[in-house]
């Protein structure tokens, strides 16, 4: 092809550039950017879902050759969205991220029957119940189609739920008489996301397609494991300097106690811990006699709290330490938590 035959094709009419600039002036103005799937929606639905997006998101419909021109003349390397461009498709731009656009685009959808020739795009089931349809020739179109269908009771029934088509299979013209004549509307019809652009990043629907409260769940338990290794490895943060000192506090506590250290700030229990042994002591002597003056014919039941709290203080630190391991499994300190990443999973989903 000569130079000349090149720069002929280049120059594309006025109303082609004037629509390829409203495009690049349209994808340039939002942060994210995505080709959907328009194929199968009737005009009215179409009409419809732009006045839905009205707000959150722009739909553009062009041809796909001033669509792909325009993806190569915006601010950003949009090039990449490109190989979806095929077939009855358009542009969406959006300043949600990608995440929250998809779950918008699914949640938009709405059931629509299905036409003789479509493929099924899941599994076509007849369910069990009543049809309300008095008795006649339709029982038969529903066993023809593999529906357990019974007249009983003065009217068509159909016996337990039907498998009549399995997705990837092509509807018959009889399957969608069927179906149109019980209601049944089999399949969804929506803007279907082929792939959207975003902060250098192209996300496919399969990206996109996640159980945010199974996401929501792996963040919290990556939190609380993290709390644990900063508090076992006593690294610590804002979120765990609180319950490293608490431990640290009881485990000191605890050797206090076990060393008999004389520290005010134990010494009240290593008095009431060293009576509650004296008096444990003291009851397993049989002879009066061989007991101190000032505990012949005393009570030798240690006093209300001593015996548990006192005697048995060892064991009651160790389980206060252990305590302290344990709460950075618990949701003591995960309110905070809990609302910062609620926050940027909103922000992240929409």
């Amino acid at each position: 092809m000569s130079a000349e035959s090149e720069r002929k094709t280049d120059v594309i009419p006025q109303w082609k550039q004037e629509e390829v600039d409203t495009v690049v002036d349209i994808l340039n103005s939002y942060e994210s950017v995505g080709v959907v799937n328009l194929a199968g929606i009737p005009s009215r639905q179409l009409q419809a879902m732009r006045r839905d997006l009205h707000g959150t998101a722009q739909l553009r419909v062009s041809r796909n050759t001033l669509m792909n021109r325009a993806l190569d003349e915006t601010d950003d390397d949009l090039s990449e969205l490109k190989e979806f461009i095929e077939g009855q498709v358009g542009l969406i731009g959006t300043n949600d991220n990608p995440f929250g656009l998809y779950k918008e685009l699914e949640a938009s959808k709405t059931p629509a029957p299905i036409n003789a020739g479509e493929v099924a795009p899941n599994d076509i089931v007849i369910p069990e119940g009543d049809t309300g349809i008095d008795p006649g020739p339709f029982v038969g179109e529903l066993q023809q189609v593999g529906a357990d269908a019974r007249i009983q009771d003065g009217s068509i029934q159909v016996l337990s739920d039907s498998t009549v088509l399995e997705a990837g299979e092509e509807v018959s013209t009889q399957l969608a008489n069927v179906l149109s004549e019980l209601g049944i509307e089999p399949k969804e019809v929506g803007l279907d996301l082929r792939g959207v652009y975003s902060d250098g990043v192209l996300f496919d629907p399969e990206d996109l397609a996640i159980d945010i409260d199974d996401y929501r769940a792996d963040v919290q338990a990556a939190a609380s494991a993290a709390r644990n290794v900063s508090v076992n490895a006593v690294y610590p943060t804002a979120q765990t300097a609180g319950l490293i000192l608490g431990k640290a506090s009881n485990e000191a506590r605890s050797l206090g106690l076990h060393a008999a250290v004389e520290s005010p700030d134990i010494a009240d229990t290593l008095v009431g811990k060293a009576d509650s042994q004296m008096r444990a002591l003291a009851a397993l002597i049989d002879d009066e006699e061989a007991l101190p003056e000032e505990l012949r014919g005393a009570d030798l039941t240690a006093p209300a709290g001593d015996d548990e709290d006192d005697a048995d203080d060892d064991e009651s630190t160790d389980d206060q330490a252990a305590d302290a391991d344990a709460e950075a499994d618990t949701d003591d300190d995960e309110d905070d938590d809990d609302d910062d990443g609620g926050d940027a999973l909103g922000a992240m989903f929409g």
